[in-house]
Order: structure tokens, then sequence, then C-alpha cells
């Protein structure tokens, strides 16, 4: 058991020297910039009421592994902007001296503050976010700024050149987005592209139970256009993990009705879940390690982006690294139970 409240977090922090020597990074798409495999979110978990110190064992315990990339947004709490305050304050204890070796993202595009100026995609409110951000995480720059979900009504041209504009502030070295799908993915990348800041990373949803990508033909854009991937809810916010194999545990997304739906959790899918536990098992992983390492067969997904509420279970994501091959019959197995699993989940939507 490792404990978060072990004495040594108290003391000024020194990352393990031996950190890079396990985790897998990937180019990400056709950048200078290589990526771990797994990234920490700190959308559920790091909201200020919480325990300080677990969040911070948390993000010790991922940096001394290799895991560099850190994913937050403005809004990430609640309540809003919690996130980015707890990550800076982690930042300002023990990662300073760290900066150079970390990549940090934020995102706006969600609603945040009250008013016309707060939400979608103008360069007012995406500009004001991001000094708003810097603030919170006492940042002079954020490696990466998304634009976190199309805006219908702003101009694309207006949203992307203030990526573009906030790249040439030295605020942002990089810019993303996310949420996009294929069609507006090549627009907006053509438009960065002509502007000359192109857009490194696209971050969607992916994961066994949910193949919109694919459909979508969203990779072979981000390929086309030079651009990785960062997939977000490759757990299925819990529902590809040991956590409902027998219900609803308390304290759990779905007791809480957050994120998940306590409806969502029946006899059937519960069924469903056990089924694809059994395909992990046989494969020498937990269900969590399979979900993860079943996003990451795919080559163009740089990494996957998992959130956690303890140390263990960065522990335990960690060891998907052990096997991340599939062969042609466990592929077909997972999707033998994830097919009628998908419809179900479609018709309690």
């Amino acid at each position: 058991m490792i404990d978060a409240h072990h004495p040594s977090l108290t003391n000024v922090y020194a990352a393990d020297p031996a950190r890079y020597d396990n985790m897998i990074y990937r180019r990400c798409g056709k950048s200078g910039v290589q990526l771990p495999i797994l990234t920490l979110g700190l959308w559920h978990n790091f909201d200020g009421y919480k325990s300080f110190e677990i969040d911070r064992a948390m993000i010790r315990y991922a940096f001394d592994h290799g895991i560099t990339h850190f994913d937050i947004a403005n809004n990430y709490g609640p309540p809003y902007g919690a996130a980015e305050r707890v990550f800076g304050q982690i930042y300002e204890q023990d990662l300073k001296p760290y900066r150079d070796e970390l990549f940090i993202s934020t995102k706006a595009g969600y609603d945040m503050w009250p008013g016309p100026y707060g939400d979608y995609g103008s360069k007012k409110y995406l500009v004001a976010s991001l000094n708003q951000s810097l603030k919170r995480m006492g940042l002079d720059y954020v490696d990466v700024f998304y634009h976190h979900r199309p805006d219908p009504e702003t101009p694309l041209e207006e949203t992307m050149g203030a990526l573009d504009f906030l790249v040439r502030q030295g605020k942002a070295l990089y810019v993303g987005i996310s949420n996009y799908p294929a069609d507006l993915t090549k627009k907006a990348a053509e438009i960065l592209r002509e502007l000359g800041t192109p857009c490194l990373i696209h971050q969607p949803s992916y994961s066994i139970l949910n193949r919109w990508t694919e459909t979508d033909h969203l990779f072979d854009i981000t390929a086309e256009y030079g651009m990785g991937t960062i997939v977000f809810a490759p757990l299925q916010h819990g529902l590809l993990s040991s956590r409902y194999l027998n219900g609803i545990p308390e304290g759990s997304r779905a007791s809480l009705d957050r994120h998940l739906k306590k409806d969502l959790i029946t006899d059937e899918s519960i069924g469903y879940i056990r089924q694809l536990n059994s395909i992990a098992i046989e494969r020498g992983q937990t269900l969590s390690q399979m979900a993860l390492a079943w996003v990451l067969k795919e080559n163009r997904v740089t990494s996957a982006l998992f959130g956690a509420s303890n140390v263990e279970q960065i522990a335990e994501n960690l060891r998907v690294m052990e096997n991340l091959s599939f062969t042609t019959e466990e592929l077909q197995e997972i999707d033998a139970v994830a097919n009628p699993f998908m419809e179900f989940l479609k018709r309690h939507s």
C-alpha cells in the first residue's frame, strides 16, 4: 500500500533519477514533441475538496514514473479553476525546478464565468481565459493550449486566430483542439497551417465502447495534417474498470450520478463488464489496463489520458506497458462483448 501521507511528502521533493527508465514515449504527429503514452488528467479529483496531500502524492508519483504530461482545463473542479489552482500549488512546492521537463496543457471552450465573454470560442474569451489560467498555475506559459469544443456561432477563423495569437505572445508553445469532428478538424488544421502555427494535437474521446473516431475517420485527418492525438475517457468514466463488477460502490461516479448515470449499472451492463474483465484476466491484466492497451494499439494515438483518485490507480495503469499487444482472437472476443454493450449504452443514453 502506498501511503499518500508518508512523511516524505513534507520534505523537499527530489524527482526519482530513474523516472525515464520505463516509460514509453511516442512522437506527437510530425512535431518534435514526444509524449508519454499515459497522461494524467486533473478533471475530477483535483478540486480542492479532497486532501491536498493525496493530490500532491499523485502528481509526484506520476512524474517519478515518467508521466511528464499533465492535462487540465480552465473549468476543471468544481469549483471552476480549482484544478489549476491545486496544480499551481503543487508546481510551486515541488515541480518548479523541473519546468523544462514538464508538458502542461490547459483548455478553454466551455462555460467559465457569467456573461457573454465566458464561454465557447471568441478571441475575447480564449485570451482572457489563458491569462487567468497562467495566474492560477503560476506559469509564464503552457506547453499546449486547446480550444475545448467547437463553437457553432463564432467563425472558425477567429477561434484559430486566437490560438495563433497566444502562441505569438509566448503564452503557449503549441495549440490543440478537442471534441472536434473530422470535417471541422480539417478546416481548423488548414487555417492554423496558413497562419503558421500548425495544430499539434487533437483530444477526442475514444474507448472500447466509444468508437466515433473510427467511423468519422478522424485519425485519417489527424495523420494527414501531422497532428498527434491524446484520447480521453479510455475507461469510459469507470465502466471499463473493476469498479462496477459487483454493482455501484459508495463514492463512485455512478453513486453520485456524476458523469456516469446510475441507470447504466444494471444486471445486463454488469454482465458485459464481467465478460470483458474475464478477457483481461486471460491477458494477465486488469480491465482498466486492457482498456488502456486497447486504445494504444492504434499507433496514431500518441497518449491515453486517464484520471485517478489515488496513487494505487496510477500504479495499476502504469503496468499497462507490460502488455500492449493483442492477438486477432482477443480483439474479436472484445468486439463480441463490446458491440452489444455499445447498443445497450445507446438505448440508455
